[in-house]
């Protein structure tokens, strides 16, 4: 189990983003050890040093990047395996499995749907889905 709760950055444009964003919430209490924030908003650019936005911005990718409870800042395929292991259950099976392929293999993958993910994956109509007032709680600007 992990410790503290994660941030996760998200691109609010972005479909599958969006969806991910969704599909955390609604995982119960698996995915409360996290909480949203756009990509790039008030709480990024207050929570994230200037040197690691402004050094990092080629190797942050407009999708999901998570601020970990120690201080860490996971992008790409780290990211997506972090988020696995915080659900738990068989999502941290699938995470442990994404770990044993080479990193840059992994974010290949990522870069590749990553790629495609506008193609695929509308811009939601919705930006502010109807949810609990739990789950707003855990959205900062």
């Amino acid at each position: 189990m992990i410790d503290g709760t994660d941030t996760l950055f998200y691109d609010g444009a972005c479909g599958l983003c969006h969806r991910s964003v969704s599909f955390i919430l609604n995982r119960g209490e698996r995915g409360l050890g996290i909480r949203f924030a756009p990509l790039y908003g008030e709480t990024f650019r207050r929570r994230i040093p200037e040197h690691d936005r402004e050094h990092d911005r080629e190797h942050l990718p407009d999708s999901l990047v998570i601020l970990t409870p120690a201080g860490d800042l996971l992008s790409r395929s780290r990211a997506v395996l972090h988020i696995f292991n915080r659900l738990g259950g068989g999502w941290c099976l699938l995470g442990w499995m994404g770990r044993i392929l080479p990193r840059a293999f992994a974010d290949a993958i990522y870069d590749l749907i990553a790629r495609l993910r506008h193609r695929f994956f509308k811009k939601p109509e919705d930006v502010c889905p109807i949810m609990s007032s739990e789950q707003r709680q855990r959205f900062d600007p």
